[in-house]
C-alpha cells in the first residue's frame, strides 16, 4: 500500500526544515536560499510524481480477475494518456 500524499509530503518538509534550521543557525544566507528554492523544485516534482501514482491507481480498470490498480496494461494504457495531455 502506497504511503499517503500527505506523509510523503511531511518528510520532505521535515527533511529540508532540519537543513535550513541548521543553515540558519550558522548565518548561512546563500545555503538558506538555495535550500528554499530547492525545496519548492523537490515539492513540485513530488506532487506530480504523486499525481502520476494516484492516476495509475485509480485509473486502472479491472480486468478479469485481477484488482484495480494491480493490472499492467491498464497501467501503461494511463500513462500513454498522461503523456498525450503535454
Amino acid at each position: 500500500m502506497p504511503r499517503p500524499r500527505d506523509r510523503v509530503l511531511q518528510n520532505l518538509d521535515a527533511i529540508y526544515r532540519d537543513a535550513y534550521e541548521r543553515a540558519k543557525a550558522a548565518g548561512d544566507q546563500a545555503r538558506m536560499a538555495d535550500l528554499d528554492a530547492a525545496y519548492q523544485r523537490e515539492q513540485l516534482l513530488l506532487e506530480v510524481l504523486l499525481d502520476i501514482r494516484d492516476a495509475l491507481t485509480a485509473g486502472a480498470a479491472p480486468r478479469g480477475d485481477q484488482a484495480a490498480g494491480s493490472d499492467p496494461i491498464a497501467a501503461l494504457e494511463t500513462i500513454h494518456r498522461i503523456t498525450k495531455l503535454r
